[in-house]
């Protein structure tokens, strides 16, 4: 990632944002890459049914799929093909640039915390140009809290159900984005403290009304 070292010596606050249908519509690329999975296996795997519900980590969704004593075995050919089938059909979510830009032009820092494999979540952000300070992998739900508290992140942006556990787990503000498998109403219900209907196009309106609320005595 970009090193901004002015803003990681004292930034006035820090914003983490989750990857996969946050920041990334990495659903083309995790379907290319269960295809190769099955062809290489000749697993029955749903794989509308895997794109539907992403979130959690790579191994909880194979254990859906395969025996127990075959789960590492399908986790090593699914990342060994992520690089080459993953990153390139996956597209930046609208906003997602101009979110993490917004967080720099108001002082902040900007990190990405992701249940990803880290390697293949600095390929897509690489791959999109989007460069946060600091990305932090291979976390989920209320293991996010322990990144977001250890570089003191006020907020986490996210898609997921466990974004939302992870931001509270952290005494950060929950801001959830309709873009993954939740509506607005179930993030809500979930606790999220604030939901942009708008997804990350939304976001530096919201940051910037955010940072005066807090800024005005």
């Amino acid at each position: 990632m970009t090193s901004h070292p002015s803003q990681q010596e004292s930034p006035l606050f820090t914003v983490g944002f989750d990857l996969d249908l946050t920041l990334v519509d990495s659903r083309p690329g995790i379907r290319a890459a269960y295809e190769t999975l099955v062809a290489a296996t000749g697993a029955h795997i749903d794989i509308d049914l895997v794109v539907s519900r992403l979130g959690p980590p790579l191994v909880h969704e194979l254990r859906n799929w395969f025996p127990e004593e075959r789960v590492a075995e399908a986790a090593e050919i699914y990342l060994a093909a992520y690089p080459e089938r993953g990153i390139a059909p996956s597209p930046a979510l609208p906003g997602a640039r101009e979110a993490v830009a917004a967080v720099r032009e108001l002082g902040g820092r900007a990190i990405v915390v992701t249940a990803k494999h880290e390697r293949n979540a600095r390929l897509h952000l690489e791959h999109l140009g989007i460069e946060p300070d600091r990305l932090i992998g291979d976390l989920w739900a209320e293991g996010k809290a322990v990144a977001l508290r250890e570089h003191r992140a006020s907020v986490y942006v996210g898609d997921h159900l466990g974004d939302v556990r992870g931001a509270r787990a952290a005494g950060a503000l929950s801001v959830a984005v309709p873009t993954g498998p939740y509506g607005a109403a179930e993030l809500r219900e979930a606790g999220a403290d604030v939901v942009l209907a708008g997804g990350l196009t939304d976001f530096p309106a919201w940051l910037r009304d955010h940072r005066t609320a807090r800024d005005t005595p």
